[in-house]
């Protein structure tokens, strides 16, 4: 699914390259061939994407490759009538009467919020065969861009006023936040101020805001998610992903909107031009060699990694408590994209075809940088400065990670131990050193917060104190003081067991004692976990200071590589993605995996062969209406179909349009191929997005679901009464 990954954990490094080096060989014939061909790999032309902006769109290419040429209001139509669903997808109207399209999985929660007692509309679907039937959402909103405004030299005028890494980035946040607050009060409408190129360009994008959102049509969660996470991220697919709302004005009646798609007749051909319209959450395309051998060897795998270990508890906790089992296998479901993506990112990192092609996209930027002395003195420094500092953070990457307790899937009580250690250090710190929760009166809060007892599950403890001892030893090394200290010989099953046995923080009368005598306490117990504690403290927090003594200058150099990769290739390279609008070009197109060809279209046919091909597997289940179709209902009906468009999370609701500015089909994913797109564009290696193709909407709300009034709204652009 195409929603915005959750990347709020640090990130930075993976235990399998923490051994050292072994010496050197002489490559043999065969491997001196194969890196020289290797060598000789270009990058391609859209290696960083085709995500373009309004703000450039690129007139000349659409012309010069699809003999097709929008003019400006072409342009605007298309952008106000694509809208951002919420903080987490995209959606867009669809007739003149605030009709809203968006996918199945971008509506969920909201289906969940309008559901009253005795529904269960997430897995039963939802019908508003009414306009009185239509549900508001409350806290749901949509916004529509209706203003774009170029800010770059206003931003970077307050940076260069001022010297030094931290107080440059300060003037800029500080200008940011001045011009939001002032195009708010100038437009009446909320101003988001958005970084392109890495801080190379600014715009102000100025939002119209609609609250009023009321729930129209779902689908049933089996046909929402069909095939469940084996089908995620893959093609041939054969789900019907999407949901309809409507935005409502101030006088509580459908809005009126003269920015909307129109519908196809007939949908996409095999081969047609068509446009994805949404908003890309990120992406890391304009990132150094470094940065992405960085990512390759550290950052990605040890996500991989904490998404696999906490999926290991769950599943571990389940066989230990089956009447948990539909809880944390909703957590497990939740986890399994993200493992999936991760896991399908690491792979493109590891293609060494892929990486050829963005160092030598890396070289040649560098070397156009450096051939132009004035471009050299500016930004010839950047490319080794970058790759100095990720050199650092993987010096250090061991302590600052292995001894990340406290991320995804943490023990609690290991976690407490590791607060107590903290607060022995802030509290043998001078006062104006400390953080400001150990300083004055905030102090006493803060040793008050000591009194409450801790007290989970212990099986859940159990499983996961062992994989983050399993994370700490894979980091450290078995020759570790800590390790040793913590493991005195045992495997992490049996050290996590024993730790907890023996510690006073599971047994609640031992930890008052301890809290009441705080801090001396602390300092002086041999308890095991809090021994541990005292230990790994000091050593995580030495390397978190290397790590944001390097953050203020790597975010000024990313900056500069913005604005020197947009002083060579100007708006013919797009920036990374924002979460904010982009239309990005593509054609209908099949291609090549498994050893066959995936179609280009898949049909309702193939839906009724996975649902009869898997007959125990509740992921291919058929909810009773559609068991047994009505004679009208055509199989051949195109259900989804994949195309050469440009996607990343965020994604999720974004329209496919032609050139007559029609509805064809509405994003949902991207295949397995896709996944690499995190760092490069690569449709010549199978990168597709997949959507649901708009004819099998229609077939479904005509002849499923007795929906004729929403599909006759769709055909015609309104309501048809």
């Amino acid at each position: 699914m195409r929603t915005i990954f959750q990347k709020g954990i640090v990130l930075l490094i993976a235990a399998a390259f923490i051994a050292g080096c072994g010496g050197t060989q002489e490559l043999t014939p065969y491997q001196k061939a194969k890196q020289a061909k290797l060598e000789s790999i270009e990058a391609e032309r859209f290696d960083n994407g085709r995500m373009w902006t309004f703000d450039y769109p690129p007139m000349e290419y659409f012309k010069d490759e699809y003999n097709f040429t929008p003019d400006q209001q072409w342009m605007d139509d298309v952008r106000m009538s694509a809208l951002r669903f919420a903080t987490y997808c995209s959606a867009s109207f669809v007739s003149e009467d605030g009709l809203v399209m968006t996918n199945h999985h971008c509506g969920r929660q909201s289906v969940e919020a309008v559901s009253i007692e005795g529904e269960n509309l997430p897995v039963d679907g939802f019908v508003a065969m009414t306009l009185a039937d239509e549900r508001k959402v409350d806290g749901l909103f949509v916004e529509q861009l209706v203003e774009i405004r170029d800010v770059t030299n206003e931003v970077i005028a307050a940076m260069d006023a001022v010297d030094g890494d931290r107080e440059r980035l300060s003037a800029r946040d500080k200008k940011i936040g001045e011009i939001e607050e002032r195009l708010s009060e100038e437009t009446g409408n909320r101003c988001q101020l958005v970084t392109f190129f890495n801080g190379g360009k600014y715009s102000a994008y100025i939002y119209k805001r609609y609250d009023d959102v009321r729930l129209v049509f779902s689908p049933e969660l089996s046909l929402g998610f069909f095939g469940g996470d084996d089908d995620n991220f893959t093609f041939p697919r054969y789900t019907l992903d999407c949901n309809f709302f409507r935005v409502y004005d101030e006088d509580g009646k459908p809005l009126k909107t003269k920015h909307f798609y129109k519908w196809s007749a007939n949908g996409p051909a095999e081969g047609e031009l068509v446009f994805t319209v949404g908003n890309p959450g990120s992406t890391s395309r304009l990132s150094t060699s470094a940065q992405l051998e960085f990512n390759r060897d550290v950052q990605f795998p040890w996500i991989a990694n904490l998404l696999d270990d906490y999926v290991d508890i769950l599943k571990e906790y389940i066989k230990l408590h089956p009447e948990q089992k539909e809880e944390m296998t909703n957590q497990i479901f939740s986890m399994a994209n993200s493992q999936k993506a991760y896991k399908g990112q690491l792979d493109g990192l590891e293609n060494d075809v892929l990486m050829q092609r963005r160092k030598d996209f890396d070289s040649k930027f560098r070397g156009q940088i450096m051939a132009k002395p004035n471009l050299a003195a500016e930004y010839g420094h950047i490319w080794d400065e970058i790759a100095a500092s990720r050199q650092k953070v993987r010096e250090v990457a061991p302590d600052l990670l292995g001894l990340r307790f406290e991320v995804l899937g943490g023990s609690e009580y290991l976690n407490r131990a590791m607060n107590l250690a903290r607060m022995l250090g802030e509290i043998d710190k001078p006062e104006e050193e400390r953080s400001k929760a150990y300083q004055d009166n905030a102090l006493k809060l803060t040793l008050r917060s000591l009194s409450k007892f801790v007290s989970p599950d212990m099986d859940m403890e159990r499983l996961a104190l062992t994989k983050k001892l399993k994370m700490m030893r894979s980091m450290l090394g078995d020759s570790d003081p800590l390790v040793q200290m913590a493991f005195e010989g045992q495997n992490c099953a049996e050290a996590a067991k024993r730790l907890l046995s023996e510690s006073i923080l599971t047994d609640s009368v031992k930890y008052a004692a301890l809290a009441e005598g705080f801090p001396e306490s602390a300092r002086t117990s041999n308890d095991p976990l809090i021994a541990i504690a005292r230990m790994a403290t000091p050593r995580r927090d030495a390397a978190q200071q290397v790590a944001r003594d390097v953050s203020a200058r790597d975010a000024v150099n990313n900056a500069l590589l913005g604005r020197a990769l947009f002083e060579i290739y100007g708006t013919s390279v797009p920036p990374d993605a924002t979460f904010t609008l982009r239309i990005s070009d593509g054609i209908v197109d099949g291609y090549r995996y498994n050893g066959t060809k995936a179609p280009s279209f898949t049909t309702y046919f193939g839906m009724y062969d996975r649902h009869y091909s898997f007959p125990k597997d509740e992921q291919w289940s058929l909810p009773e209406r559609w068991k047994n179709p009505p004679a009208e209902f055509d199989l051949r009906t195109p259900l989804n179909f994949v195309s050469t468009n440009d996607i990343i999370g965020g994604n999720s609701g974004s329209p496919l349009i032609n050139r007559n500015k029609e509805v064809v089909g509405l994003a949902f994913d991207g295949n397995i191929e896709s996944l690499p797109g995190e760092f490069i564009f690569a449709p010549e290696m199978g990168n597709r997005t997949v959507s649901v193709h708009s004819s099998a909407m229609i077939e479904a709300m005509n002849h499923i679901y007795r929906l004729e009034r929403l599909a006759r709204e769709l055909r015609a652009g309104k309501i048809v009464e």
